[in-house]
This record gives structure tokens, C-alpha cells and sequence, in this order.
């Protein structure tokens, strides 16, 4: 049995990668863990629904939304923009943390998180999230449906909920600009 390859080249976090010779029918998780050692993204049921593994896609009209990488092929993303979980915080060159991203930092004040298996996927979903809210405030009244659509597809094993919704909301009421007056 011959594996065929072909090349890709991708941008994430910030940084070109490639081209790369990579088997056809590879998984996204699978280059991104095997590849680059980016390991944050999590392979939970394999099967694309508990979104443990999703990466922001950033697409051209410079809108985001959630890919499932565990489902999705390393093909699909050549020369496209994606962020994973390990390109939130901000690093000094050394790679250390020095600073978390906003909604990292509440999910740790919110005590969010159980065992953690499921928080890159929540991270990602946050984001993306917060960015559509930049682009499309929305009034405090529709602040706790539009979280929970946005994180509702997201499965926790640990039952972190609450404490998840509460750290966006937190982020989502506190950031400027996200939730506009009433008219």
C-alpha cells in the first residue's frame, strides 16, 4: 500500500508554516500534534462532537468560526489563517506566557474547568464569539441566549457549565463595545 502525499502550507498563530509533504487523508489534530507539536487541541470522541478539538478558521472577510479538526482534513486548511489554543496568550522570546488572553484569565478566576480536557475547544468557541461581537454588538438582553448558542455545542464531561458561561459573560459585559444600548 503506497501513502500519497501532497504539500500544504498553512498560517497559524501568526506564523507560515510549509510547504510540508503530508498524507492525503490526514487529519487535521494528527498534523498539528504530529508536525508542529501543538498539542493543546484535544482529540476527545473523534467524531466531531465534543468539540474538544476546534481551531479558529479566520476567514478572508475577517470574520472566525470554529473548524473541528479532529473531522477535518490538514488539505482543507492549506494557505488558510488558523489559531489554535496556544496562540492566545502572549509570549516573550522565549516562548514564555506572559500574559493570558481575557478569556482565558476569567476561566481561571472562574474556577472553570474541571479536569481541562475540554477548555481549548471552550476557548476557541469564546473567541470567536467575542470577535462576531466586535463586529455585531448585540443588547444586554440577548447577552445570555447569544453564549449559550455560541458555547452550546460544546460538550464537558466534568459538567463546567455554568462556570464557563459565567467567565464570558463576565468578559462579554465587561469588554467595550460588545453590548450596546436599547433602542
Amino acid at each position: 500500500m503506497t501513502i500519497t502525499t501532497q504539500p500544504i502550507t498553512l498560517h497559524i498563530n501568526g506564523k507560515t508554516t510549509g510547504p510540508t509533504d503530508v498524507p492525503d487523508n490526514l487529519m487535521m489534530i494528527d498534523f498539528l500534534h504530529e508536525y508542529l507539536d501543538l498539542t493543546g487541541s484535544r482529540l476527545g470522541c473523534g467524531q466531531g462532537l465534543c468539540r474538544a478539538c476546534v481551531v479558529i478558521l479566520d476567514n478572508p472577510d475577517g470574520s472566525s468560526e470554529e473548524v473541528r479538526s479532529c473531522i477535518t482534513g490538514a488539505h482543507f486548511f492549506n494557505e488558510k489563517k488558523i489559531r489554535t489554543i496556544e496562540g492566545h496568550a502572549k509570549r516573550n522570546d522565549k516562548g514564555e506566557v506572559v500574559e493570558l488572553a481575557p478569556i482565558q484569565q476569567k476561566f481561571l478566576e472562574h474556577f472553570s474547568f474541571q479536569c481541562g480536557y475540554c477548555t481549548p475547544g471552550f476557548v476557541n468557541a469564546s473567541i470567536v464569539l467575542l470577535e462576531k461581537l466586535k463586529r455585531q454588538p448585540i443588547t444586554k438582553d440577548q447577552v445570555e441566549a447569544t453564549i449559550t448558542e455560541g458555547l452550546n455545542d460544546h460538550i464537558c464531561r466534568c459538567t463546567g457549565y455554568v462556570r464557563y458561561f459565567e467567565a464570558v459573560k463576565e468578559v462579554v459585559l465587561t469588554t467595550p463595545g460588545l453590548v450596546k444600548d436599547a433602542k
